[in-house]
Protein backbone atom coordinates (compact mmCIF):
# COMPACT_ATOMS: atom_id res chain seq x y z
CA UNK A 1 0.00 0.00 0.00
CA UNK A 2 1.43 3.34 -1.03
CA UNK A 3 0.62 6.34 1.12
CA UNK A 4 -0.13 9.24 -1.17
CA UNK A 5 0.28 11.81 1.59
CA UNK A 6 -2.13 14.31 3.03
CA UNK A 7 -4.18 16.79 1.05
CA UNK A 8 -5.03 20.06 2.76
CA UNK A 9 -8.35 21.59 1.95
CA UNK A 10 -6.99 24.93 3.08
CA UNK A 11 -4.89 27.23 0.94
CA UNK A 12 -3.49 30.71 0.95
CA UNK A 13 -5.85 32.68 3.14
CA UNK A 14 -4.93 36.06 1.81
CA UNK A 15 -3.80 37.80 -1.32
CA UNK A 16 -5.04 37.96 -4.86
CA UNK A 17 -3.86 34.46 -5.72
CA UNK A 18 -6.14 32.95 -3.07
CA UNK A 19 -9.08 34.96 -4.32
CA UNK A 20 -8.48 33.94 -7.92
CA UNK A 21 -8.23 30.29 -6.91
CA UNK A 22 -11.50 30.45 -5.02
CA UNK A 23 -13.36 32.17 -7.87
CA UNK A 24 -11.88 29.77 -10.45
CA UNK A 25 -13.47 26.91 -8.53
CA UNK A 26 -17.03 28.16 -9.09
CA UNK A 27 -19.19 25.59 -10.84
CA UNK A 28 -21.68 26.32 -13.58
CA UNK A 29 -24.36 26.62 -10.93
CA UNK A 30 -22.24 29.01 -8.90
CA UNK A 31 -21.44 31.19 -11.90
CA UNK A 32 -25.10 31.21 -12.87
CA UNK A 33 -26.13 32.37 -9.39
CA UNK A 34 -23.45 35.08 -9.46
CA UNK A 35 -24.51 36.32 -12.90
CA UNK A 36 -28.20 36.28 -11.95
CA UNK A 37 -27.46 38.23 -8.76
CA UNK A 38 -25.47 40.90 -10.63
CA UNK A 39 -28.20 41.20 -13.26
CA UNK A 40 -30.89 41.47 -10.60
CA UNK A 41 -28.91 44.15 -8.78
CA UNK A 42 -28.50 46.20 -11.97
CA UNK A 43 -32.19 45.91 -12.78
CA UNK A 44 -33.10 46.91 -9.22
CA UNK A 45 -30.90 49.99 -9.48
CA UNK A 46 -32.41 50.99 -12.84
CA UNK A 47 -36.01 50.30 -11.79
CA UNK A 48 -35.62 51.54 -8.24
CA UNK A 49 -36.85 48.24 -6.72
CA UNK A 50 -35.25 47.69 -3.32
CA UNK A 51 -36.77 44.21 -2.89
CA UNK A 52 -35.25 43.06 -6.17
CA UNK A 53 -31.92 44.46 -5.01
CA UNK A 54 -32.01 42.32 -1.88
CA UNK A 55 -32.76 39.23 -3.98
CA UNK A 56 -29.89 40.06 -6.32
CA UNK A 57 -27.46 40.52 -3.46
CA UNK A 58 -28.51 37.17 -1.98
CA UNK A 59 -27.99 35.40 -5.32
CA UNK A 60 -24.57 37.01 -5.82
CA UNK A 61 -23.29 36.58 -2.28
CA UNK A 62 -24.26 32.88 -1.90
CA UNK A 63 -21.68 31.40 -4.35
CA UNK A 64 -18.99 33.77 -3.05
CA UNK A 65 -19.62 32.68 0.54
CA UNK A 66 -19.57 29.02 -0.48
CA UNK A 67 -16.25 29.51 -2.30
CA UNK A 68 -14.72 31.34 0.68
CA UNK A 69 -15.88 28.74 3.20
CA UNK A 70 -14.72 25.82 1.04
CA UNK A 71 -11.35 27.42 0.37
CA UNK A 72 -10.70 28.10 4.05
CA UNK A 73 -11.81 24.65 5.23
CA UNK A 74 -9.13 23.11 7.46
CA UNK A 75 -9.83 19.38 7.30
CA UNK A 76 -7.15 17.07 5.94
CA UNK A 77 -7.46 13.77 4.10
CA UNK A 78 -4.86 11.10 3.27
CA UNK A 79 -5.04 8.62 0.41
CA UNK A 80 -3.40 5.35 -0.49
CA UNK A 81 -3.46 2.96 -3.43
CA UNK A 82 -2.89 -0.79 -3.62
CA UNK A 83 -2.55 -2.89 -6.79
CA UNK A 84 -3.74 -6.48 -6.80
CA UNK A 85 -1.62 -7.78 -8.41
CA UNK A 86 1.09 -5.32 -9.44
CA UNK A 87 2.20 -7.55 -12.35
CA UNK A 88 -0.38 -9.09 -14.70
CA UNK A 89 -0.21 -10.80 -18.11
CA UNK A 90 -1.55 -8.94 -21.13
CA UNK A 91 -5.29 -9.37 -21.45
CA UNK A 92 -5.80 -9.99 -17.72
CA UNK A 93 -7.39 -7.65 -15.22
CA UNK A 94 -5.88 -6.05 -12.14
CA UNK A 95 -7.83 -4.38 -9.37
CA UNK A 96 -6.80 -1.04 -7.90
CA UNK A 97 -7.91 -0.38 -4.33
CA UNK A 98 -8.16 3.23 -3.16
CA UNK A 99 -8.49 4.27 0.46
CA UNK A 100 -9.28 7.72 1.82
CA UNK A 101 -8.75 8.63 5.48
CA UNK A 102 -10.05 11.78 7.14
CA UNK A 103 -7.20 12.64 9.49
CA UNK A 104 -8.68 15.93 10.71
CA UNK A 105 -11.08 16.63 13.55
CA UNK A 106 -13.82 17.89 11.27
CA UNK A 107 -16.12 15.89 9.00
CA UNK A 108 -15.68 16.42 5.29
CA UNK A 109 -18.25 17.53 2.81
CA UNK A 110 -18.99 15.88 -0.50
CA UNK A 111 -15.81 14.53 -2.13
CA UNK A 112 -15.16 13.34 -5.66
CA UNK A 113 -12.17 11.04 -6.05
CA UNK A 114 -10.49 10.64 -9.42
CA UNK A 115 -7.44 8.58 -10.40
CA UNK A 116 -5.35 9.23 -13.46
CA UNK A 117 -4.78 6.16 -15.64
CA UNK A 118 -3.39 5.80 -19.20
CA UNK A 119 -6.09 5.48 -21.83
CA UNK A 120 -4.96 1.95 -22.77
CA UNK A 121 -6.03 0.75 -19.31
CA UNK A 122 -9.59 2.00 -19.62
CA UNK A 123 -11.64 5.07 -18.72
CA UNK A 124 -10.60 7.38 -15.92
CA UNK A 125 -12.32 6.19 -12.72
CA UNK A 126 -14.37 8.66 -10.67
CA UNK A 127 -16.03 8.09 -7.31
CA UNK A 128 -18.34 10.30 -5.24
CA UNK A 129 -17.74 10.01 -1.51
CA UNK A 130 -20.39 11.23 0.86
CA UNK A 131 -19.62 12.93 4.14
CA UNK A 132 -16.64 11.30 5.88
CA UNK A 133 -16.70 11.61 9.65
CA UNK A 134 -13.66 12.71 11.64
CA UNK A 135 -11.17 9.85 11.74
CA UNK A 136 -13.28 7.87 9.25
CA UNK A 137 -12.26 6.14 6.05
CA UNK A 138 -13.73 5.14 2.73
CA UNK A 139 -12.52 2.39 0.40
CA UNK A 140 -13.32 2.02 -3.30
CA UNK A 141 -11.81 -0.03 -6.13
CA UNK A 142 -11.78 -0.23 -9.89
CA UNK A 143 -10.39 -2.60 -12.55
CA UNK A 144 -7.82 -1.99 -15.26
CA UNK A 145 -6.94 -4.12 -18.25
CA UNK A 146 -4.55 -3.85 -21.18
CA UNK A 147 -3.92 -6.01 -24.22
CA UNK A 148 -0.56 -4.31 -24.71
CA UNK A 149 2.39 -5.16 -22.50
CA UNK A 150 4.30 -2.34 -20.82
CA UNK A 151 4.68 -0.36 -17.62
CA UNK A 152 1.84 2.05 -16.91
CA UNK A 153 1.78 4.76 -14.23
CA UNK A 154 -1.33 5.06 -12.08
CA UNK A 155 -1.93 8.38 -10.41
CA UNK A 156 -1.60 10.79 -8.93
CA UNK A 157 -4.94 10.82 -7.17
CA UNK A 158 -7.08 13.89 -7.50
CA UNK A 159 -9.66 14.98 -4.94
CA UNK A 160 -12.44 17.42 -5.65
CA UNK A 161 -13.96 19.23 -2.71
CA UNK A 162 -17.50 20.55 -3.09
CA UNK A 163 -19.83 22.59 -0.90
CA UNK A 164 -23.31 21.27 -0.02
CA UNK A 165 -24.99 23.59 -2.55
CA UNK A 166 -22.71 22.62 -5.45
CA UNK A 167 -21.61 26.22 -5.97
CA UNK A 168 -17.86 25.63 -5.87
CA UNK A 169 -15.39 22.81 -6.44
CA UNK A 170 -11.69 22.81 -5.61
CA UNK A 171 -9.22 20.20 -6.88
CA UNK A 172 -6.32 18.90 -4.83
CA UNK A 173 -3.76 16.35 -6.05
CA UNK A 174 -1.69 13.79 -4.21
CA UNK A 175 1.99 13.60 -5.01
CA UNK A 176 2.77 9.92 -5.64
CA UNK A 177 1.82 7.27 -8.16
CA UNK A 178 2.19 3.50 -8.63
CA UNK A 179 3.20 1.43 -11.65
CA UNK A 180 1.30 -1.46 -13.16
CA UNK A 181 3.46 -3.91 -15.12
CA UNK A 182 1.70 -5.75 -17.93
CA UNK A 183 3.81 -8.74 -18.95
CA UNK A 184 3.55 -10.80 -22.15
CA UNK A 185 1.04 -13.62 -22.29
CA UNK A 186 2.45 -16.93 -21.07
CA UNK A 187 1.21 -20.14 -22.70
CA UNK A 188 1.58 -23.38 -20.71
CA UNK A 189 3.84 -25.86 -22.47
CA UNK A 190 3.92 -29.67 -22.24
CA UNK A 191 6.94 -31.31 -20.53
CA UNK A 192 8.65 -32.80 -23.58
CA UNK A 193 12.28 -33.92 -23.78
CA UNK A 194 14.17 -31.60 -26.08
CA UNK A 195 17.80 -31.85 -27.06
CA UNK A 196 20.31 -30.52 -24.58
CA UNK A 197 18.80 -32.02 -21.45
CA UNK A 198 18.99 -35.70 -22.36
CA UNK A 199 22.66 -35.80 -23.34
CA UNK A 200 24.52 -35.72 -20.05
CA UNK A 201 21.76 -33.97 -18.10
CA UNK A 202 19.39 -36.72 -17.02
CA UNK A 203 16.21 -35.21 -15.60
CA UNK A 204 17.38 -31.66 -15.93
CA UNK A 205 20.51 -32.14 -13.77
CA UNK A 206 24.18 -32.78 -14.39
CA UNK A 207 26.78 -34.09 -12.00
CA UNK A 208 29.83 -32.01 -11.28
CA UNK A 209 31.85 -34.89 -9.88
CA UNK A 210 32.96 -38.00 -11.72
CA UNK A 211 31.64 -41.37 -10.64
CA UNK A 212 34.38 -43.60 -12.03
CA UNK A 213 35.95 -44.53 -8.69
CA UNK A 214 37.22 -43.35 -5.33
CA UNK A 215 40.36 -41.83 -6.84
CA UNK A 216 38.20 -39.37 -8.78
CA UNK A 217 36.42 -38.10 -5.66
CA UNK A 218 37.82 -34.97 -4.03
CA UNK A 219 37.68 -35.44 -0.23
CA UNK A 220 37.32 -32.79 2.44
CA UNK A 221 37.89 -32.61 6.17
CA UNK A 222 35.51 -34.35 8.54
CA UNK A 223 32.78 -32.18 10.05
CA UNK A 224 30.66 -32.92 13.06
CA UNK A 225 27.57 -34.82 11.97
CA UNK A 226 29.07 -36.35 8.81
CA UNK A 227 28.13 -39.97 8.14
CA UNK A 228 31.08 -42.23 9.05
CA UNK A 229 30.25 -44.38 6.05
CA UNK A 230 31.55 -41.56 3.86
CA UNK A 231 35.06 -41.63 5.41
CA UNK A 232 37.73 -41.75 2.71
CA UNK A 233 40.40 -43.93 4.33
CA UNK A 234 43.10 -43.47 1.70
CA UNK A 235 42.98 -39.68 2.05
CA UNK A 236 42.79 -40.02 5.84
CA UNK A 237 46.05 -41.97 5.85
CA UNK A 238 47.66 -39.49 3.43
CA UNK A 239 46.77 -36.28 5.30
CA UNK A 240 46.85 -37.65 8.83
CA UNK A 241 43.32 -36.44 9.64
CA UNK A 242 39.86 -37.80 9.14
CA UNK A 243 38.65 -37.09 5.59
CA UNK A 244 35.25 -37.78 4.05
CA UNK A 245 34.02 -38.03 0.47
CA UNK A 246 32.41 -34.82 -0.67
CA UNK A 247 28.76 -35.01 -1.62
CA UNK A 248 27.92 -34.76 -5.27
CA UNK A 249 27.06 -31.19 -6.19
CA UNK A 250 24.16 -31.15 -8.60
CA UNK A 251 23.94 -28.26 -11.02
CA UNK A 252 20.94 -27.24 -12.99
CA UNK A 253 20.83 -27.81 -16.70
CA UNK A 254 21.09 -24.61 -18.69
CA UNK A 255 18.79 -23.02 -21.19
CA UNK A 256 19.32 -19.80 -23.11
CA UNK A 257 16.34 -18.13 -24.78
CA UNK A 258 17.42 -15.90 -27.66
CA UNK A 259 14.94 -13.19 -28.67
CA UNK A 260 15.51 -11.44 -31.99
CA UNK A 261 14.36 -7.82 -31.50
CA UNK A 262 15.81 -6.27 -34.67
CA UNK A 263 13.48 -3.74 -36.22
CA UNK A 264 14.49 -4.88 -39.71
CA UNK A 265 13.31 -8.42 -38.90
CA UNK A 266 9.66 -7.57 -38.18
CA UNK A 267 6.82 -5.65 -39.74
CA UNK A 268 3.58 -4.51 -38.20
CA UNK A 269 2.58 -3.57 -34.69
CA UNK A 270 -0.12 -4.33 -32.14
CA UNK A 271 -0.98 -7.33 -29.97
CA UNK A 272 -1.36 -9.63 -33.00
CA UNK A 273 1.94 -8.72 -34.65
CA UNK A 274 4.79 -11.12 -35.27
CA UNK A 275 7.05 -9.35 -32.79
CA UNK A 276 4.51 -9.65 -29.98
CA UNK A 277 4.13 -13.36 -30.73
CA UNK A 278 7.90 -13.77 -30.43
CA UNK A 279 8.00 -11.90 -27.11
CA UNK A 280 5.12 -13.99 -25.75
CA UNK A 281 6.82 -17.18 -26.94
CA UNK A 282 10.08 -16.25 -25.24
CA UNK A 283 8.22 -15.55 -21.99
CA UNK A 284 6.42 -18.90 -22.17
CA UNK A 285 9.65 -20.86 -22.69
CA UNK A 286 11.45 -19.00 -19.89
CA UNK A 287 8.71 -19.75 -17.37
CA UNK A 288 8.41 -23.35 -18.54
CA UNK A 289 12.14 -24.07 -18.25
CA UNK A 290 12.36 -22.46 -14.81
CA UNK A 291 9.48 -24.64 -13.63
CA UNK A 292 11.38 -27.69 -14.87
CA UNK A 293 14.44 -26.79 -12.79
CA UNK A 294 16.65 -25.28 -15.48
CA UNK A 295 19.00 -22.35 -14.99
CA UNK A 296 17.88 -19.92 -17.66
CA UNK A 297 18.75 -16.58 -19.11
CA UNK A 298 17.21 -14.27 -21.67
CA UNK A 299 19.49 -13.04 -24.44
CA UNK A 300 18.67 -10.49 -27.13
CA UNK A 301 20.35 -9.65 -30.40
CA UNK A 302 22.01 -6.65 -28.71
CA UNK A 303 24.05 -9.01 -26.52
CA UNK A 304 22.11 -8.05 -23.40
CA UNK A 305 21.69 -10.92 -20.98
CA UNK A 306 18.95 -10.96 -18.33
CA UNK A 307 19.29 -11.28 -15.38
CA UNK A 308 23.02 -11.18 -16.03
CA UNK A 309 24.00 -12.06 -12.46
CA UNK A 310 25.57 -15.17 -11.02
CA UNK A 311 27.77 -17.69 -12.83
CA UNK A 312 27.75 -16.99 -16.58
CA UNK A 313 24.70 -14.78 -16.21
CA UNK A 314 22.22 -17.62 -15.65
CA UNK A 315 19.32 -17.32 -13.23
CA UNK A 316 18.10 -20.13 -11.07
CA UNK A 317 21.38 -21.18 -9.46
CA UNK A 318 21.66 -18.50 -6.78
CA UNK A 319 18.22 -16.98 -7.18
CA UNK A 320 14.75 -18.20 -6.46
CA UNK A 321 12.91 -19.19 -9.62
CA UNK A 322 10.08 -16.78 -8.85
CA UNK A 323 12.48 -13.83 -8.53
CA UNK A 324 14.27 -14.78 -11.74
CA UNK A 325 11.00 -15.16 -13.62
CA UNK A 326 9.78 -11.81 -12.33
CA UNK A 327 12.95 -10.04 -13.42
CA UNK A 328 12.79 -11.49 -16.93
CA UNK A 329 9.05 -10.81 -17.23
CA UNK A 330 9.65 -7.18 -16.25
CA UNK A 331 12.28 -6.97 -18.99
CA UNK A 332 10.01 -8.53 -21.60
CA UNK A 333 7.20 -6.17 -20.57
CA UNK A 334 9.14 -3.20 -21.96
CA UNK A 335 11.40 -4.79 -24.59
CA UNK A 336 11.22 -2.99 -27.93
CA UNK A 337 12.82 -3.15 -31.36
CA UNK A 338 16.55 -2.64 -31.57
CA UNK A 339 18.60 -0.91 -34.24
CA UNK A 340 20.93 -3.88 -34.68
CA UNK A 341 21.52 -5.11 -38.20
CA UNK A 342 22.54 -8.64 -37.25
CA UNK A 343 23.00 -11.26 -34.52
CA UNK A 344 26.77 -11.00 -34.11
CA UNK A 345 26.60 -9.54 -30.59
CA UNK A 346 24.47 -12.41 -29.40
CA UNK A 347 26.92 -14.85 -30.97
CA UNK A 348 29.80 -13.18 -29.09
CA UNK A 349 28.01 -13.93 -25.82
CA UNK A 350 27.15 -17.51 -26.76
CA UNK A 351 30.58 -18.56 -27.96
CA UNK A 352 31.97 -18.29 -24.44
CA UNK A 353 30.99 -21.86 -23.55
CA UNK A 354 28.41 -24.63 -23.67
CA UNK A 355 24.96 -23.09 -23.28
CA UNK A 356 22.97 -26.29 -22.88
CA UNK A 357 19.63 -25.90 -24.64
CA UNK A 358 19.28 -22.90 -26.96
CA UNK A 359 15.78 -21.75 -27.93
CA UNK A 360 15.60 -18.89 -30.44
CA UNK A 361 12.67 -16.75 -31.60
CA UNK A 362 13.68 -15.16 -34.88
CA UNK A 363 12.30 -12.72 -37.39
CA UNK A 364 13.31 -12.46 -41.02
CA UNK A 365 16.83 -13.73 -41.72
CA UNK A 366 19.20 -13.10 -44.57
CA UNK A 367 21.93 -15.52 -45.59
CA UNK A 368 24.55 -13.86 -43.42
CA UNK A 369 22.43 -14.07 -40.23
CA UNK A 370 21.52 -17.67 -40.99
CA UNK A 371 25.25 -18.44 -41.12
CA UNK A 372 25.73 -16.77 -37.72
CA UNK A 373 22.96 -18.94 -36.29
CA UNK A 374 24.59 -22.02 -37.75
CA UNK A 375 27.75 -21.21 -35.77
CA UNK A 376 25.66 -20.71 -32.61
CA UNK A 377 24.54 -24.33 -32.86
CA UNK A 378 28.10 -25.48 -32.20
CA UNK A 379 27.99 -23.91 -28.72
CA UNK A 380 24.80 -25.58 -27.51
CA UNK A 381 23.72 -29.02 -26.44
CA UNK A 382 20.49 -28.65 -28.38
CA UNK A 383 19.05 -25.89 -30.55
CA UNK A 384 15.44 -25.06 -31.34
CA UNK A 385 14.47 -22.16 -33.60
CA UNK A 386 11.06 -20.60 -34.26
CA UNK A 387 11.27 -18.63 -37.49
CA UNK A 388 8.36 -16.27 -38.08
CA UNK A 389 7.11 -16.71 -41.62
CA UNK A 390 6.81 -13.19 -43.02
CA UNK A 391 4.87 -14.44 -46.01
CA UNK A 392 1.85 -15.14 -43.80
CA UNK A 393 2.39 -12.48 -41.13
CA UNK A 394 2.77 -9.60 -43.58
CA UNK A 395 0.14 -10.72 -46.11
CA UNK A 396 2.36 -10.15 -49.13
CA UNK A 397 0.53 -9.36 -52.41
CA UNK A 398 -0.18 -12.31 -54.63
CA UNK A 399 2.53 -13.18 -57.11
CA UNK A 400 5.27 -11.27 -55.25
CA UNK A 401 8.07 -13.65 -54.25
CA UNK A 402 10.53 -12.84 -51.51
CA UNK A 403 10.17 -13.36 -47.77
CA UNK A 404 8.22 -16.63 -48.06
CA UNK A 405 10.79 -18.16 -50.41
CA UNK A 406 13.70 -16.90 -48.32
CA UNK A 407 12.04 -18.29 -45.19
CA UNK A 408 12.04 -21.81 -46.62
CA UNK A 409 15.67 -21.48 -47.65
CA UNK A 410 16.69 -20.24 -44.19
CA UNK A 411 14.87 -23.14 -42.53
CA UNK A 412 16.83 -25.57 -44.68
CA UNK A 413 20.12 -23.89 -43.76
CA UNK A 414 19.35 -24.04 -40.04
CA UNK A 415 18.31 -27.67 -40.18
CA UNK A 416 21.47 -28.62 -42.02
CA UNK A 417 23.44 -26.92 -39.25
CA UNK A 418 21.71 -29.08 -36.63
CA UNK A 419 18.87 -26.83 -35.53
CA UNK A 420 15.36 -28.10 -34.98
CA UNK A 421 13.82 -25.24 -36.97
CA UNK A 422 10.10 -24.54 -37.38
CA UNK A 423 8.24 -21.91 -39.37
CA UNK A 424 5.67 -19.93 -37.40
CA UNK A 425 2.59 -18.97 -39.43
CA UNK A 426 0.13 -16.31 -38.35
CA UNK A 427 -2.04 -17.43 -35.45
CA UNK A 428 0.12 -20.47 -34.63
CA UNK A 429 -0.09 -22.05 -31.18
CA UNK A 430 3.21 -22.34 -29.34
CA UNK A 431 1.91 -25.44 -27.58
CA UNK A 432 1.48 -27.26 -30.91
CA UNK A 433 4.82 -26.03 -32.23
CA UNK A 434 6.50 -27.20 -29.02
CA UNK A 435 5.07 -30.69 -29.51
CA UNK A 436 6.01 -30.65 -33.18
CA UNK A 437 9.59 -29.78 -32.27
CA UNK A 438 9.70 -32.79 -29.95
CA UNK A 439 8.35 -35.06 -32.66
CA UNK A 440 10.90 -33.83 -35.20
CA UNK A 441 13.73 -34.24 -32.71
CA UNK A 442 12.59 -37.75 -31.88
CA UNK A 443 12.41 -38.58 -35.59
CA UNK A 444 15.95 -37.34 -36.15
CA UNK A 445 17.18 -39.31 -33.14
CA UNK A 446 15.56 -42.51 -34.41
CA UNK A 447 16.97 -41.99 -37.88
CA UNK A 448 20.50 -41.40 -36.61
CA UNK A 449 20.30 -44.03 -33.88
CA UNK A 450 21.22 -41.46 -31.24
CA UNK A 451 19.67 -38.79 -29.14
CA UNK A 452 19.59 -36.13 -31.84
CA UNK A 453 19.89 -32.39 -31.48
Amino acid sequence: MTDAGAVHAEGDRGGRSGLRTALAGLTTRGRSFLAAGVAAAICAYVLGQSDLLRVGLLLAVLPLVCAAVLYRTRYRVAGSRRLSPARVPAGSEARVHLRMDNVSRLPTGLLMLQDRVPYVLGPRPRFVLDRVEAGGRREVSYRVRSDLRGRYPLGPLQLRLSDPFGMCELTRSFSTYDTLTVTPRVEPLPPVRLGGEAKGYGDGRQRSLALAGEDDVIPRGYRYGDDLRRVHWRSTARYGELMVRREEQPQRARCTVLLDTRAVAYEGAGPDSAFEWAVSGAASVLVHMLERGFSVRLLTDTGTSVPGEGPDGFAGMNQESADAAGLMMDTLAVVDHSDEAGLSRAYDVLRGGNEGLLVAFLGDLDEEQAAVLARMRQRSGGALAFLLDSGTWLREPAGVPGPLDRGGERLRMLREAGWTALAVPRGASLDELWRQADRERSGLAAASGGEGP
